[in-house]
């Protein structure tokens, strides 16, 4: 039997089956759990979660005389108060009151963004941590936990696609199989609204993007971290994680076709070179393709093991000379308008002969973003920084060149765009 009861009478030995609130004011990725550890229960309650619902089917009951209502109890009042709106007089309102929309998509400029992005993506490292965990230890993922996570991802992507796409690609190479799911699900979005794609088909793909690379946790640390080149026997456990994770997704339940065909076929390539199916051109589903193209892109930016991570532009301009065989060329057209041919944190070098990072898109226009100036390829030396709008009228600056930051090696790149001397997570 289900109850809800306060925070304050959960107790050792009660099963949790849901927290009454987001899942962002909680640490717990997975909520239905027998409460057995009292460094859980402290954490409980020292979140901002008031209430809950218990099973005492699956452990123990309140104590007698503790207030707490049943499904059934809630359910039925919640039916009653609907039940009496008809007969409530009009509210008399003197003043207007604006009622906030049920997901905040309002439009926001990169730098406020930036800090709610930083938020979503510590929330969210905390949260793909323990799924992984979970999988390791042979526990059925909860995919419908993730819902939650994509929702906040989703509203960040649609306020300002920039931030939180940019902000996920300053991960380390100790979390970066973590991080990385984060990244691709706000690329998938990205991309999904690029294509038009509607509310409930984004979420998918975004969904998808999360949760495309679980079965690395199949795969020993030791191989999956390893500095060095792989060994033929270690390249073939790597490869199996797309079949390890759809296996480990199917046995959880309840996960869509979609996600569960994405996860098993996002290294598919077009020309048929692809595994661990060897699927050629449309015979790979949509999702499974625009994975694809989400899942090399943030590889190949980011920093692992074994590599630096190449610069965003440049990122592009090598996928472009892969896409007759690796990706669906018109899906890798939609994703290049969805970031921009010079993504956010991309080292240019403009007309005047300063170099600078990509800073913002201007969605109307993919060759003029903002650049924030900050170095004189003529005198040599560190300038103030500057932020150029490409795109306003009467600007005589234009990029005529990418740059490689290997090249020049300037430690504070990634804070120049992102105002952050490290990452914040």
């Amino acid at each position: 039997m289900l109850k809800r009861i306060q925070i304050q009478h959960l107790t050792l030995g009660m099963y949790l089956h849901e927290f009454c609130g987001s899942w962002m004011e909680h640490p717990f990725w997975k909520a239905k759990f027998l409460l057995k550890d009292p460094k859980d229960l402290a954490r409980i309650q020292a979140t901002a979660i008031h209430e809950c619902w218990i099973d005492t089917a699956k452990g123990l009951d309140v104590a007698v005389g503790t207030t707490s209502e049943s499904r059934e109890e809630v359910d039925a009042r919640i039916e009653t108060n609907f039940s009496r709106l008809e007969d409530l007089p009009p509210l008399e309102v003197t003043l207007p009151v604006p009622q906030p929309p049920v997901r905040d998509r309002r439009p926001t400029d990169m730098d406020s963004e930036l800090k709610i992005a930083a938020a979503i993506c510590v929330q969210s490292k905390t949260a793909v941590v323990s799924m992984f965990n979970e999988a390791r230890m042979g526990r059925a993922v909860d995919s419908a936990s993730a819902v939650g996570l994509v929702e906040e991802i989703a509203d960040s992507v649609a306020r300002n696609p920039g931030a939180l796409i940019s902000l996920a690609r300053l991960k380390t190479a100790d979390d970066y199989t973590y991080m990385h799911s984060v990244a691709v699900c706000a690329l998938m979005v990205a991309l999904g609204r690029q294509l038009k794609l509607n509310d409930e088909q984004t979420r998918l793909a975004g969904l998808a993007g999360l949760l495309h690379d679980l079965g690395k946790a199949a795969i020993p640390l030791s191989v999956l971290n390893k500095p060095g080149k792989l060994t033929d026997a270690e390249f073939v456990v790597v490869r199996s994680h797309p079949v390890e994770g759809y296996h480990m997704l199917k046995a959880g339940g309840k996960v869509p076709d979609a996600v569960l065909d994405a996860c098993l076929h996002h290294h598919e390539k077009i020309d048929g070179s692809g595994y661990p199916d060897k699927l050629k051109g449309e015979s790979i589903s949509v999702i499974a393709r625009m994975t694809a193209i989400c899942d090399v892109y943030d590889a190949i930016t980011s920093d692992r093991p074994y590599k630096r991570g190449w610069d965003p532009s440049e990122s592009l301009r090598r996928m472009a000379e892969w896409t007759t065989d690796h990706f669906d060329a018109r899906f890798f057209q939609a994703f290049v308008k969805s970031i921009g041919i010079y993504p956010v944190g991309s080292l240019v070098r403009l007309t005047s002969g300063r170099i600078g990072v990509v800073t913002e898109q201007v969605p109307t226009a993919l060759t003029t973003p903002r650049v924030k100036v900050f170095f004189s390829t003529k005198s040599d030396l560190r300038i103030p920084a500057e932020l150029v709008d490409l795109a306003a009228p009467g600007c005589n600056e234009k990029i005529v060149a990418r740059e490689d930051p290997d090249k020049w090696r300037f430690p504070d790149l990634a804070e120049l765009w992102s105002g952050f001397a490290d990452k914040p997570w």
